[in-house]
This record gives C-alpha cells, structure tokens and sequence, in this order.
C-alpha cells in the first residue's frame, strides 16, 4: 500500500494534470494500480467518504477529479458550488484514502480518463457498469469500471436543501 498521501501535505496532493500524469507514470513503474474517483463533492458528507473508501480498495493509488466551478454549474444549476473549487479540493485531499487530487474543466471526466488511463475508473451506486457514461472509452484502453460506495441515500442537494429549510424555521 503507499502510505505517501498521509504523509503528504494536503496541498502537495493537488496536481494540475500534467504533473499528475507524470506522477502516475512513477506509480506505474512500480506496479501499483491506478484509481479515478470523480465527482462535485459540494458539501462533503458519509456518502462521499464511503464513496472514496470503495475506490480505494479498488487499487493501490486514488486519485479524485474533481469539477471545477464552471463545470459545475451547469449540473448543478443556480447557487452552486456552495464552496468554490480550491476550496472542494482541500477538502477531499484531505481524507486520508485520497492520493491524489485534480481539478477538471471540462463536462466530463472524458478527457481525463483519456490523459491518465486508470486501471479502474470507481463510480457510485447510483450507476450500473453498464450505464457508466465513460465506459467505453476505459474499456478501450482495457481499463474496468468499478461500482463503490454504499447505496445513494445521501447528497449535497439534500443536505444543502435541509440547511435551507432549518435556517427558515
């Protein structure tokens, strides 16, 4: 296992994309397998870290793509992000399980996936291998699709929603 992402420095884990593909090129060498995780992670909660727990034990090195701001408002629509991008980092480099971190711009992990050919490519329950947008492109490169996490009974719209709602009581 490399414990190098709890003796890194939260910062030192976020990579811009080049620098991450080099790092992972050394990871290779070593025959460690490769892990991307992607998501918005808005207002970190169980879910998330439930979600990054099942993706790490899909592999020896995790790295998390997370969506830029701009990418993320048209999922998410109007108010969102909650927190900005740099901060959403932090945040999930700073979970222990978590080796790497990168932000991403595009509207899906598309061209990522292309740049950094993990071995698995981790998604939540709310997905079937079979309904993984992106799983033809890992599959192309021989990469597998992993389902983790435990079942999506949690969400940052929800909590964001129930915030709402307290502070209006």
């Amino acid at each position: 296992m490399d414990t190098r992402s709890t003796h890194m420095d939260t910062r030192e884990k976020i990579l811009q994309r080049d620098a991450l593909v080099q790092r992972l090129a050394a990871h290779r060498e070593r025959g460690q397998r490769i892990v991307l995780a992607n998501g918005c992670f808005d207002l970190l909660h169980v879910g998330h870290a439930r979600y990054l727990g099942g993706a790490r034990r899909e592999g020896d090195v995790l790295v998390v793509a997370v969506n830029s701001d701009a990418s993320m408002r048209p999922l998410k629509g109007a108010g969102r992000p909650i927190l900005p991008q740099t901060a959403r980092a932090q945040l999930v480099a700073g979970i222990a399980v978590v080796t790497y971190v990168t932000v991403f711009d595009e509207p899906d992990v598309v061209a990522l996936l292309e740049a950094l050919r993990p071995d698995v490519h981790a998604k939540g329950t709310d997905y079937t291998t079979e309904s993984v947008p992106e799983r033809d492109i890992v599959r192309s490169y021989g990469g597998q699709v992993a389902i983790v996490g435990d079942p999506k009974d949690h969400s940052s719209t929800d909590l964001i929603n129930a915030i709402g709602g307290a502070s209006n009581s």
